[in-house]
């Protein structure tokens, strides 16, 4: 008999909908995110800051990121999926405004830092999810969240630039800030009124788990611990090209700003297409583990492209390449731990990938950096494109383990 009763249509519509919901919230919240980012650089210089504490801006962010993460996860695991979307999204729109008026860069460096901590949701976000997909279902659906970050993070920079009065000094950087706070009051409105409660409260409440309680669980499990690894592994060598890449195609091109941001826009709209139309598809077809690894490879292929562009018209064609596999990662990264994660343990397995994620982060563009500055300008997409590899092979080894608990269980019932 199988653990799960068929779900009923009615339910599904319902699911169906609260789905939309949250697509909405999400892309709401990552306009804002969008409309805030690249101004950061330019608000940093209005506050008289050096360029390495517009870094340490930047930094911050995912710096209370990594810490949220897991922290959310298990909270809305105990108290519901919910309560937690209200209080992080409603800490961005406190955040955005503290933001808009900081007197100085070291304030605001504090403000990102608790804005990091409250846009620490995404484990949340993905628990929701899983809470009302089933497992089969779950690579599509999280690509279909995937592609509300990333419309959000296309619309949001388009919106800034019309915003956007670097005429009016100071104030004309506030405006984009001020519109980013007004759209994360709009989604804690949406998740007040129109988002339902997705986590089936049990007669007992779960366990509560320490954090390095959640590491030695994960770490213990044959797929979560493999796929963290494939997340932080791909993450550091993302962030790494992502933090590089106007340096390096202002060295070999003579590209400026416009052409970067255009060329991470056309990425943008590839990766929301593809995850919208074919990641969920793929996953059905082939499995979550290959097509988990067929996106590192095509990613590190696009890196590789890059390296050996014949010109700059190839560099985005390259990128392309890469933003296929990009598509193809983290959908299918979150449907593997979900579904290898007991129902009252995903928001703190997922949790601690974003953790993981937030690690990348952190770590990518300073060793990236520091290759760029030390080695020559092609080493962190050369490193990064050979990373790759054995975060292919570990998302191959997760499926097979995967599969390999999936016989014991059957064998066993």
């Amino acid at each position: 008999m199988p653990d799960s009763p068929t779900v009923p249509s009615a339910a599904d519509r319902g699911d169906r909908r609260a789905l939309a919901v949250l697509f909405a919230i999400v892309f709401i919240n990552l306009v804002g995110f969008g409309l805030v980012v690249p101004l950061l650089p330019f608000f940093g210089s209005s506050l008289k800051a050096e360029a390495w504490q517009v870094a340490l801006m930047f930094s911050a962010y995912s710096v209370g990121q990594f810490f949220a993460e897991p922290f959310w996860g298990r909270l809305s695991d105990r108290i519901g999926r919910k309560p937690v979307l209200l209080i992080t999204v409603a800490a961005n729109a406190v955040g955005y405004l503290m933001l808009a008026f900081v007197p100085n860069i070291w304030l605001a460096i504090a403000v990102r830092l608790f804005t990091g901590l409250g846009a620490g949701n995404v484990s949340t976000v993905q628990g929701y999810v899983a809470d009302v997909t089933p497992p089969e279902k779950r690579a599509g659906r999280m690509g279909l969240i995937g592609a509300a970050f990333g419309a959000g993070f296309i619309a949001g920079p388009g919106l800034s630039g019309l915003l956007v009065q670097e005429d009016m000094g100071r104030l004309g950087y506030q405006l984009p800030i001020f519109a980013a706070c007004g759209l994360a009051l709009l989604a804690t409105l949406g998740v007040v009124f129109f988002l339902k409660e997705s986590l089936v409260r049990s007669a007992t409440l779960p366990e509560r788990t320490p954090f390095l309680g959640g590491v030695r669980d994960a770490a213990a499990d044959p797929v979560i611990s493999r796929v963290i690894l494939v997340t932080l592994i791909y993450m550091a060598g993302f962030s790494g090209m992502e933090s590089t890449f106007g340096l390096w195609t202002g060295a070999r091109y003579d590209w400026g700003a416009r052409e970067v941001a255009f060329a991470f826009m056309t990425v943008g709209i590839v990766s929301v297409i593809c995850q919208t139309s074919m990641t969920g598809r793929l996953a059905r077809r082939f499995g979550e583990s290959r097509v988990l690894a067929a996106g590192c490879l095509l990613f590190g292929c696009g890196l590789m492209g890059q390296i050996f562009s014949p010109g700059a018209w190839f560099v985005t064609i390259a990128m392309i390449i890469g933003g296929v596999g990009m598509a193809m990662t983290m959908p299918n990264i979150s449907a593997m731990i979900s579904r290898a994660s007991p129902p009252d343990r995903q928001g703190a397995m997922l949790g601690l990938n974003m953790a993981a994620s937030s690690s990348g982060r952190i770590l990518g563009p300073i060793v990236a950096g520091a290759m760029f500055s030390g080695l020559g300008h092609d080493w962190p997409l050369a490193v990064g494109a050979v990373l790759m590899i054995p975060a292919a092979m570990m998302a191959i080894n997760a499926g097979r383990a995967s599969n390999r608990m999936t016989s014991v269980a059957v064998a066993a019932g």
